[in-house]
């Protein structure tokens, strides 16, 4: 038996210097190009990527988009252009951890953080004071609740929309969803701590930042409380085909704990990213919402 687990050994070792020396995947040429379109500000002393699009001429609305886990702001790209056809500025940032931006570590990954650097952008964009819409996926949602949580920061006023995501309202299914091998996601940690983008993997890193599975958990009366208190016009683009929030259960919950919250149904074989598997659908859906104030 020690025989066996000696050259169990003998073979790890090896195999596991491999693995953690094994350079990432570059990105794709249009992941490249969306890189290339966007900047980086500095929060303390990492660089957090984002994308600040001029669009729509006669209208001052912004829209501030914010990505999933465990993604980047790449989710959005097939709505991009739609938006900027409606919008005067559509932006869109990779939280740290994410993405292009910084990746340090060891790190103490944060749903307040991340709000905070949401609103760092904001300012260093001068839209601190500027009306804004706000539109949210999965890991986003509870940023963007935070954010209405402090919903002093956007004034005079913000349009709350959510996609189909983990909302923090109960754990239907508190795990997160992977697609293997994606170029959208955060990554990687094999390589030096910051400005990296490759493939998830699942280490140490990786559950610093799963650390806002428990941080929904232990502040849900906070960002609950911040859904059911706010005049803001709430609205949530649902796919029924979900994993992550079934149907209809989920979506029984939301109307009760949200009755005033309006609800746009997409097609029933529509899942987790209705922007990139419905991505007509979604905008449509979404300006139908937005055109009705």
């Amino acid at each position: 038996m020690k025989e066996w687990w000696l050259q169990v050994g003998l073979l790890g070792v090896p195999l596991l210097a491999v693995y953690l020396h094994i350079p990432p995947p570059q990105p794709s040429p249009a992941l490249r190009s969306w890189k290339s379109s966007g900047s980086f500000f500095t929060y303390k002393d990492l660089n957090v990527f984002y994308r600040d699009s001029s669009g729509a001429v006669g209208s001052s609305d912004v829209v501030v988009l914010l990505h999933g886990f465990p993604t980047s702001s790449y989710d959005w790209s097939k709505i991009w252009e739609g938006l900027t056809q409606r919008f005067h500025r559509v932006i869109a940032l990779d939280f740290l951890g994410f993405g292009f931006s910084d990746k340090p570590r060891p790190h103490g990954y944060s749903i307040f953080e991340q709000a905070t650097i949401v609103e760092g952008l904001l300012r260093h964009l001068g839209l601190r004071h500027q009306r804004i819409n706000l539109l949210s996926h999965d890991y986003g949602d509870t940023v963007a609740q935070e954010l209405l949580h402090s919903a002093g920061i956007f004034s005079p006023l913000f349009f709350f929309e959510f996609l189909s995501g983990s909302l923090t309202l109960e754990f239907v299914s508190p795990n997160p969803i992977f697609f293997p091998g994606s170029e959208q996601f955060s990554g990687p940690t094999r390589s030096p701590p910051r400005r990296n983008s490759g493939i998830w993997r699942n280490d140490d890193f990786s559950f610093s930042i799963l650390q806002y599975i428990n941080q929904r958990k232990k502040h849900r009366e906070r960002w609950v409380g911040a859904l059911t208190s706010t005049s803001v016009p709430l609205h949530l683009i649902y796919g029924p085909l979900d994993p992550v929030n079934p149907h209809p259960e989920f979506l029984q919950l939301y109307k009760k704990v949200l009755p005033t919250s309006t609800v746009s149904v997409l097609d029933d074989h529509i899942s987790h990213y209705p922007q990139l598997e419905d991505p007509t659908g979604f905008l449509n859906a979404y300006l139908n919402f937005i055109n009705s104030f």
